[in-house]
């Protein structure tokens, strides 16, 4: 199978994970992204086959995956801001923090207001108001309309006043 098939027969499987990941199935999701990675690995197909292992619960085994797409891609910043966020629902808050700007510092990124808001939850958490309040207006000003960095802004505002 020539490295084109390969690579088309990954991305049909990646986009039927993605596709049951929607309909709320992980299972289903996890063993598309296995077919997926099987076919040709891709730090995309590492980085949402670690959130279905999230979805079962195994952050670890999440974060693991999350590590194979950093050392395809380094530059890809999901898995980073991924793996802050295993961090968080682990109890890990401080450990997150250096994930999430590895994050920021990535040149390829889908969602470039995640690591944000992570950021403005984090300091929230600690209570650090004002960095809060900061990390949750520049999430805002990437994607105005992501409604819960307006709530988080709004938050910090009343708690700075």
């Amino acid at each position: 199978m020539s490295s084109y098939n390969s690579q088309e027969t990954a991305v049909h499987y990646f986009l039927r994970g993605f596709e049951a990941q929607g309909q709320g199935d992980a299972q289903a999701a996890l063993d598309f992204y296995n077919l997926s990675i099987v076919a040709y690995p891709t730090p995309e197909a590492y980085t949402f086959r670690g959130w279905a292992f999230s979805v079962l619960g195994d952050y670890d085994r999440a974060m693991f995956e999350c590590f194979q797409a950093i050392k395809l891609d380094p530059e890809f910043g999901n898995p980073y801001n991924d793996i802050g966020s295993y961090l968080i629902k682990s109890g890990r808050w401080d450990e997150a923090l250096d994930w999430f700007e590895r994050a920021l510092k990535a040149k390829r990124y889908s969602s470039r207001w995640c690591p944000y808001f992570n950021l403005g939850r984090v300091y929230e958490h600690k209570c650090d108001w004002q960095k809060a309040k900061k990390y949750y207006a520049q999430a805002l000003a990437i994607d105005q309309c992501f409604t819960a960095a307006q709530a988080g802004v709004l938050r910090m505002r009343a708690r700075l006043n």
